[in-house]
């Protein structure tokens, strides 16, 4: 899976116009925190801003614009707005169907596990079980 997308922000200070960007792998920060970090800490260590400025403030107060999104992520983008929590939802939901159709394949030879919805949803149910007991 290859989740890819570009961040700005659009901002003006002192009456100069800013435009900072970033290219993001979300699925390195997935992988490693199973979130996305805050993008406007990014976005202002990318445009040389300090993290305790009035500039930095301003740069907050305007919503973050996502484009060029390459994977399952163009999906949660409308209008350049990310539904965040959405993409992570459904980042880590696939990360689990990946390991039970390969425990799937293993023991029942099943090729494609979304093929058989009923066992899928099954899976997923003591999947949940399971996390449930463990926390």
């Amino acid at each position: 899976m290859s989740n890819q997308v570009t961040a700005s922000i659009t901002f003006s200070f002192k009456g100069k116009t800013h435009t900072p960007s970033i290219d993001l792998d979300l699925d390195e920060y997935m992988q490693k925190s199973g979130q996305l970090p805050n993008l406007y800490i990014l976005l202002a260590k990318a445009g040389d801003y300090d993290l305790y400025s009035y500039e930095y403030e301003m740069m907050q107060a305007e919503p973050i614009i996502f484009s060029n999104a390459k994977g399952m992520v163009s999906n949660y983008i409308a209008d350049g707005i990310l539904d965040i929590e959405a993409f992570e939802d459904a980042f880590k939901q696939h990360i689990v169907i990946t390991k039970l159709s390969k425990i799937a394949k293993q023991n029942m030879a099943i090729d494609d596990l979304k093929q058989h919805p009923n066992l899928l949803q099954s899976l997923l149910e003591a999947y949940r079980l399971g996390e449930t007991k463990s926390s």
